[in-house]
């Protein structure tokens, strides 16, 4: 998509499991990459940080399988509790409805179980673009400390951590607005 879109270099952002996807195109293609910004991302999947997170993201993959494609979001409630904390009962249940039909159960699943599986700590250390690393404090899905890992691993990595516990953001939370900030301080220095 770069080469069609013409671009030699450009900045690359990574969000949550994309950061890892992030790491590895920077590293295998450290020419096109000007700067390098990572947010709520890890290089070590859940199922190899820890057991607890690992049984942890088994079970979820289990309540995916069973209940993400049924019209009661009882099951999917516990996903979108962990991602969006902090959300409106209507930010919840847009973002249950959105998970519903975006994403098959199977598929759900398998895009979970694969992102628990990454490990890409062996590529960090090639990364050459500057980089900003940024994470919640309080992040259920993606611990704060698989976000400092993947910053420390990159030569030069800065890392930020910002106030709030949503995985993705909500408008105008004050970590949305820290990371905007944050990035385009980052771009035009």
């Amino acid at each position: 998509m770069v080469d069609a879109a013409g671009l030699q270099t450009f900045p690359l952002l990574g969000i949550s499991q994309g950061c890892a996807v992030s790491i590895a195109y920077a590293a295998k293609h450290p020419e096109r990459i000007s700067k390098l910004i990572l947010y709520g991302g890890f290089v070590l999947g859940a199922k190899k940080r820890s057991p607890d997170e690992r049984d942890k993201r088994n079970a979820l993959v289990t309540l995916m399988r069973l209940g993400w494609g049924q019209e009661n979001s009882t099951f999917r409630e516990v996903f979108t509790n962990l991602v969006i904390p902090g959300a409106t009962q209507h930010q919840k249940d847009f973002f249950n409805e959105l998970e519903r039909r975006t994403t098959s159960p199977e598929m759900a699943a398998k895009m979970f179980e694969a992102a628990g599986d990454v490990d890409v700590t062996s590529l960090t250390s090639r990364v050459r673009a500057p980089t900003l690393a940024m994470h919640v404090r309080g992040d259920l899905i993606v611990p704060v400390d698989a976000g400092r890992a993947m910053a420390s691993g990159i030569p030069g990595g800065r890392f930020v951590v910002l106030h709030g516990q949503n995985h993705l953001f909500l408008e105008n939370e004050p970590a949305s607005l820290r990371f905007i900030e944050e990035v385009d301080n980052f771009l035009n220095a």
